[in-house]
């Protein structure tokens, strides 16, 4: 995917009543920290459009992206906070359900998962409440280039068990770092925006 244009287009809070973009659009799920901004920079080839934080909770907000013009990649506020109040998280939760229900134009849901732990309570919950929104998430492994080589296969392992994920399901391991698994993200992407099949399953 050749990245000509890259922008934050469209912001969501709250009470902000969601867009139609009338544009396809793929949406990012994942607890706070697991590198959603990170990824979301990477696959556009941008240094900081998405605002990394240390701070986990940080999005607090939807933010529709708009690529070249003809697509958008949706980040959705983290999850699993703890030092967030059970009200905001609630928020939260009924901003993205809200989001799930009603866009007109979302193709998938990539849910990130860390590569280095088993999936959390709170993953399972959103994989399962993905699934229950009528969309099967493809699955991001995030922090790759945190574990050696050999350890790999293993982790992938820990998470499909973790996860109950079906046979067949997408997971795909990913690096900020070093960009692996940027291609094989925009394939799917396109695949699931143009209406053409990705070439393999991987």
């Amino acid at each position: 995917m050749v990245i000509k244009q890259a922008e934050l287009d469209i912001v969501c809070g709250i009470t902000s009543k969601l867009p139609d973009t009338g544009m396809p659009e793929v949406a990012f799920a994942g607890k706070s920290n697991v590198g959603k901004s990170s990824l979301i920079n990477g696959l556009m080839n941008r240094k900081s459009l998405a605002r990394t934080s240390g701070q986990p909770g940080k999005t607090q907000t939807i933010n529709f992206y708009k690529i070249n013009g003809e697509r958008y990649l949706v980040d959705l506020p983290g999850y699993g906070y703890a030092r967030v109040s059970q009200a905001e998280k609630e928020k939260w939760g009924k901003m993205i359900e809200k989001y799930l229900h009603t866009s007109k134009n979302l193709k998938a849901v990539f849910l990130l998962i860390d590569i280095r732990h088993e999936p959390s309570a709170n993953d399972c919950q959103m994989y399962e409440w993905i699934l229950h929104n009528g969309y099967e998430p493809i699955i991001i492994a995030t922090k790759l280039d945190k574990l050696k080589r050999s350890q790999i296969q293993k982790h992938l392992k820990m998470i499909k068990e973790g996860l109950q994920l079906k046979k067949g399901s997408t997971v795909i391991p990913f690096s900020a770092e070093t960009k692996q698994g940027r291609d094989e993200i925009w394939e799917v992407i396109e695949s699931l925006t143009d209406g053409k099949e990705p070439s393999e399953e991987v």
